[in-house]
């Protein structure tokens, strides 16, 4: 078993990143760091951060095959308690890289309007939240609106451009580079500039 680092301080570390996350999905856009300096190869620090904080036994984590190692089960499962599920359709929590596709992310539970907790939460690891195609969100949480350009896979731009669940149901994407996170819930239109 090759275990590596949790938060320095778990419990302060943990309040504090799950006070970021908390910001960035309140806050749709707007870019947040979190405390983990270093992630579990090939997780980044942004993405180790959230599911040291956000998952536990009772959630389980679907993991795309290209973050999927030996490395990564033993560490969710160890610090985490978190089972991991082959079959996305069961998941609360899946974690992709820039390759999802379009099948994959509709596989992913929306929950439904009397049970909307029943969704999944996307979380994609991204070259970069700077360089992709101009984006105009608007709703809870932002004043007017927000410009923002991750570089988002075709798959996910699609998505949020047309939100195929009816809202209270949906996905919120939790959008992750290096130690940084970009939140776009259910609740924000998408629209490109």
């Amino acid at each position: 078993m090759s275990l590596l680092t949790h938060f320095n301080q778990p419990v302060d570390d943990a309040q504090h990143a799950f006070r970021r996350i908390l910001k960035a999905l309140s806050e749709p856009g707007v870019l947040i760091s979190l405390p983990h300096s270093r992630g579990w190869p090939p997780l980044n620090p942004a993405t180790t951060s959230i599911l040291l904080t956000l998952t536990d036994q009772e959630t389980p984590l679907y993991l795309a095959p290209a973050l999927n190692s030996d490395a990564v089960q033993q560490n969710v499962r160890f610090h985490c308690g978190t089972p991991l599920t082959p079959d996305i359709s069961t998941s609360r929590f899946a974690l992709f890289d820039h390759e999802i596709t379009a099948e994959l992310l509709a596989s992913c539970p929306t929950g439904n309007e009397l049970s909307p907790e029943h969704s999944t939460t996307v979380i994609i690891q991204l070259e970069n939240l700077h360089l992709g195609a101009p984006l105009r969100l608007r709703g809870p949480g932002i004043e007017h609106d927000r410009t923002v350009a991750p570089q988002l896979p075709s798959a996910v731009l699609n998505d949020l451009l047309n939100r195929p669940a009816v809202f209270p149901a949906g996905i919120d994407f939790l959008l992750t580079c290096g130690e940084n996170l970009m939140a776009i819930p259910r609740t924000t239109h998408v629209e490109v500039c």
